[in-house]
């Protein structure tokens, strides 16, 4: 009777057998240096989605970051300021001008509310319809949402230069 070749101890049975899977070697890394090996981006280098997606990332990280010493998300700071500025919009109205989907507006509010930062008040135009304005708490708090955004926002216009920056911002304004 033949021998019956065992696998180590642990091995599993794919260790026993011979991969029928075509392999593929890695990309032959350079000599190592102080930088990382380039990246080639292909197609990307050609789209503008990709770009701004990026910048966008790399904007809200910052933004994230200093908005969080007030435990205001960008969402929530924008939720504010258009209610600032709009007392007595509805909630149906806020959702269109920001495009937040309606059922997500409806939690935020929620979560604002709870942190006494706004008020839904009956509409009297429409009894159906609630009229959001900010409490006092909302309107304090919006203040130094303010200030940190302005900080913010100095630091985009030092990076990009101040002419870039606002090039930027009208294009963006199309949208």
């Amino acid at each position: 009777m033949p021998a019956v070749k065992r696998a180590p101890k642990g091995a599993k049975k794919a260790d026993t057998q011979t991969d029928k899977r075509k392999s593929v070697p890695l990309r032959e890394k350079p000599a190592r240096k102080a930088s990382a090996p380039a990246i080639e981006f292909d197609a990307l280098n050609e789209h503008l989605g990709y770009f701004v997606r990026r910048m966008q990332v790399s904007i809200f990280q910052d933004f994230i970051r200093r908005l969080a010493r007030i435990d205001v998300s960008p969402a929530q700071f924008s939720v504010l300021v258009v209610i600032s500025a709009n007392p007595g919009l509805s909630q149906s109205e806020l959702a269109s001008a920001l495009g937040i989907e309606r059922a997500r507006l409806v939690r935020m509010l929620h979560r604002l509310e709870l942190r006494n930062l706004t008020v839904r008040l009956p509409s009297s135009a429409d009894g159906r319809r609630h009229a959001l304005e900010l409490t006092r708490e909302g309107e304090k708090l919006l203040a130094k949402a303010k200030v940190l955004a302005d900080e913010h926002e100095s630091c985009l216009r030092e990076q990009l230069g101040a002419e870039r920056h606002q090039t930027l911002l009208a294009i963006l304004k199309t949208f």
